[in-house]
């Protein structure tokens, strides 16, 4: 697998994750008549993220390590955007070490 397409797999799987994550919480803050509508949403695309996640033939510890910082930076965009919860300075400087983690990871072996 290319590096590229390694980062596509990794950014679909952090949208699936964060997305599905987003799904089921606003299925808990709706009526019973659209939570049921969208748990099985939720549920699918949190499957679908575990399968595309783990069906590469990779380092599982480093692939996790990488991911994280897909996630992070996908869970901020859908706070922001679909809850209207900017991400605080503690968390864009905790995000900034993700980031940092994640360019040594990338640049091992």
């Amino acid at each position: 697998m290319t590096k590229l397409t390694a980062i596509g797999v990794l950014l679909l799987a952090a949208v699936l994750e964060a997305g599905g994550d987003a799904v089921v919480r606003l299925g808990l803050k709706h009526e019973a008549g659209i939570r049921w509508q969208l748990f099985p949403v939720g549920a699918l695309m949190l499957f679908l993220y575990g399968c595309l996640v783990n069906a590469p033939n990779w380092d599982f510890g480093r692939l996790l390590g990488l991911y994280i910082v897909f996630f992070f930076v996908i869970a901020q965009l859908m706070s922001w955007l679909v809850f209207h919860q900017p991400p605080s300075r503690t968390t864009l400087a905790g995000g900034f070490l993700i980031l940092a983690g994640g360019v040594v990871l990338g640049a091992g072996n």
